[in-house]
């Protein structure tokens, strides 16, 4: 399955990308939120398992009305806590450290700058896990899932369609990253979806990408680091960083990196 390979629908807000499986579908919803979210539904036999949930009221409205018509098994919810108003009733999973991010750490000091920053638009209401789930394989709704912790939260292979969910990739946008420590672990599990050959990289903030990318973020992580090494301090190596990527989007996360670095 190639990463263009979907049918698109254009919706009042967002868009959704339709990838067809034969036995099973992936939805991949393109929120055009103000922090680009995307969440994925994974389809079988009429019911649903969504990874990840919008937190913007009026994504949570749109996507309830695209689902009206499949059976919600349940929810995977990892990295985006925020948006419990949407299907409230549903099962919900998540790893115990996941639950720690979204209700006490890091997760809980983005929601908290993002309802400072969006305010009424945005839903602060964290997600009720309803069911605790640990490394390795769980199946809901007749579906496969492979759970991986992370230091955050986890991420989640769906083997049914060769592919992975993970926060974070973007071949041509910035990332956060937490130093050349920091840089050199994410090259490895990037080198391990090289290894495992993922059709699909689904991501939280990208529509899906391909190992092709997977690459091309492996390279700039490696340059990240040279630079990094070469720079006197943030404002010269941003500088730089944007020489060479002048078409990347995501400044904000070019400057937390640089403040990781340069700190």
């Amino acid at each position: 399955m190639k990463k263009n390979t979907c049918k698109t629908m254009t919706l009042s807000k967002g868009e959704m990308n339709v990838y067809d499986f034969g036995d099973m579908r992936l939805h991949a919803y393109k929120t055009n939120d103000l922090i680009d979210d995307e969440v994925f539904i994974v389809e079988k036999d009429g019911k649903a398992v969504i990874i990840e949930s919008p937190c913007f009221f009026d994504n949570i409205r749109e996507l309830t009305a695209y689902l009206k018509d499949m059976e919600i098994a349940g929810m995977l919810i990892a990295y985006h806590g925020a948006g419990a108003s949407f299907l409230p009733d549903a099962a919900k999973y998540a790893t115990k450290n996941a639950v720690d991010y979204s209700e006490n750490g890091g997760g809980k000091a983005l929601i908290d700058n993002f309802t400072t920053a969006f305010g009424d638009a945005f839903d602060s209401s964290v997600h009720k896990i309803t069911h605790v789930v640990g490394e390795g394989n769980v199946t809901i709704g007749g579906m496969d899932f492979k759970i991986k912790q992370t230091s955050e939260a986890f991420d989640i292979e769906i083997p049914q369609i060769n592919a992975v969910y993970t926060h974070m990739l973007g071949h041509d946008c910035h990332s956060i990253v937490a130093g050349a420590g920091h840089a050199d672990a994410m090259i490895a599990e990037l080198r391990g979806y090289l290894d495992r050959g993922y059709d699909l990289i689904l991501t939280s903030h990208y529509t899906p990408e391909d190992l092709k990318d997977v690459e091309t973020k492996i390279a700039y992580l490696e340059n990240l680091k040279k630079i990094a090494a070469e720079s006197r301090d943030a404002e010269s190596f941003k500088e730089e960083v944007n020489r060479q990527y002048p078409q990347y989007s995501g400044q904000n996360y070019l400057d937390m990196t640089a403040g990781f670095f340069f700190g």
